[in-house]
């Protein structure tokens, strides 16, 4: 029995997520047939994720009822036939609400099939000299051993209907002493990590990640070990990198030794993270600044072209430049970073209670990027698959000035807005070593709402933070 000629190449959903079936072209005549077994261009575009194959297997088998399995392992595989029928088995032993599910399928040279790391796979030949091959996009390792999860071919839970009975079909003896599926230890999901946990939205991801076990926490200093830590960390294990770490201290980076820090910081720390993303084909999440613009334009949109003044943005502009090049990377692009720790709304809170009249520039404006919303929307984009790209974030609502931001403050806290006293960026910085700063940084959302994200208002947001500062602490 040979293969089905013409059939479109198409992409078939199965009860199991992210296994996708495929039909397969298949061009035939009297000599014989051709396929192209692997397309990257057209399967893509037809539903095939795109995977990154590094090895072809070809396991050939001698007569029919040769059954192997039931494997999970720790990489992506795209099964085909070269030669002959298979029926094939698979169940997901990942850990989540789909274990045990199972799918079966008969496998000939016009199908194919997806399936993804910790998804179990068998197959069992139904016809003599039967050649099954398959692209994986991972090199076998002794370190991801303790990542391989196996089930008994005659699993009761599972209840794959084999075509030859097991007891007449050839196995062999570690297949049949497998374990059935209420002993298995379902694969754990791959690790996120995260850099600069010690920083605002570090302190945010840990907040909102703190009961995810497959989530690491490094502080901002392991951002200079990543070149030494990229042959000895097991990346197979790792899904995504977030780089919460960047060197912010604006007007020092203008200073020779800032300078030195914010390049080693903002674009050779980002190309290590780069490096490892590519190479092992993790999500690189990145954060920028507004700072990478001049502010001449009064609203940013995430296509606009870097116009960075100082150094600060400088250094940013080229860490996204090399994020960028990374094939699945989300830069989230903000402005006005608020959170835990020494910020803007935090300095204006405290002279407020201290009975200060301070002077705020008032001709720089945009809006303010609360950490909870900015690790809210890195989430978003992770769980919903977003497509790859530059997304702006920053809080809604109307733009403001600074000063504006400091009345607002000091109404919070009980206090005159008219003791905040508005004055230009010229005259706040006049005689001071100070970095330029953009006038106008409003972002443009456009693009993140369209995913199904929705920023809080800037005045909610400020309102509960300004409050948060003010309750008296416990403990």
């Amino acid at each position: 029995m040979g293969p089905t000629f013409s059939k479109p190449l198409a992409a078939r959903e199965t009860p199991i997520p992210g296994v996708v079936l495929f039909d397969l072209p298949v061009h035939g005549d009297n000599r014989g047939w051709f396929k192209e077994n692997w397309q990257r261009a057209k399967m893509t575009t037809a539903g095939l994720p795109d995977f990154g194959p590094v090895q072809n297997n070809i396991s050939f088998n001698e007569t029919a009822g040769t059954t192997r399995g039931i494997h999970a392992e720790p990489w992506d595989k795209f099964i085909s036939v070269a030669t002959g029928r298979v029926f094939g088995a698979w169940v997901d032993l990942r850990e989540g609400p789909s274990f045990g599910a199972a799918f079966t399928a008969e496998l000939d040279p016009s199908t194919a099939i997806f399936v993804p790391r910790g998804v179990g796979n068998a197959f069992q030949t139904l016809e003599d000299g039967t050649a099954y091959t398959y692209l994986v996009n991972d090199h076998w390792s002794a370190d991801v051993q303790d990542q391989y999860v196996f089930l008994n071919l005659a699993d009761e839970t599972a209840a794959i209907p084999w075509p030859i009975p097991l007891t007449d079909a050839e196995l062999s003896a570690k297949d049949r002493a497998h374990p059935r599926l209420a002993e298995v230890t379902p694969l754990v999901q791959r690790k996120t990590l995260v850099i600069g946990a010690d920083g605002q939205l570090g302190r945010a991801l840990r907040a909102a990640l703190a009961d995810h076990p497959s989530v690491e926490f490094a502080v901002r200093q392991d951002l200079d070990l990543l070149g030494e830590l990229d042959s000895a960390r097991p990346w197979a294990a790792y899904d995504t990198i977030i780089n919460a770490a960047a060197y912010t201290a604006v007007d020092a980076a203008e200073t020779p030794a800032g300078r030195a820090v914010a390049w080693a910081v903002n674009v050779t720390g980002v190309g290590a993270l780069a490096r490892v993303a590519g190479a092992h084909r993790l999500t690189l999440v990145h954060v920028s600044s507004d700072y990478v613009f001049d502010g001449s334009r009064d609203l940013h949109k995430e296509a606009e072209p870097f116009s960075p003044l100082g150094v600060y943005g400088q250094t940013k502009a080229a860490g996204d430049a090399i994020a960028a090049m990374v094939p699945r990377h989300y830069i989230l692009r903000t402005s006005w970073v608020i959170g835990e720790g020494d910020n803007f709304v935090r300095t204006m809170a405290g002279l407020a209670g201290r009975g200060i009249k301070p002077r705020v520039v008032n001709d720089q404006v945009g809006r303010l990027t609360f950490t909870v919303d900015l690790a809210d929307a890195i989430l978003h984009l992770l769980a919903t698959g977003a497509p790859y790209g530059t997304y702006n974030i920053s809080s809604d609502g109307e733009p403001q000035s600074w000063a504006d931001i400091a009345a607002d403050v000091y109404a919070l806290c009980g206090r005159d807005r008219n003791d905040v006293t508005g004055v230009s960026t010229e005259e706040y910085f006049a005689g001071k070593h100070a970095a330029p700063r953009p006038l106008q940084s409003t972002l443009d959302l456009t693009k993140l709402k369209a995913t199904g994200f929705v920023p809080e208002l800037s005045s909610e947001r400020l309102k509960s933070y300004v409050e948060s500062l003010r309750a008296p602490r416990t403990g």
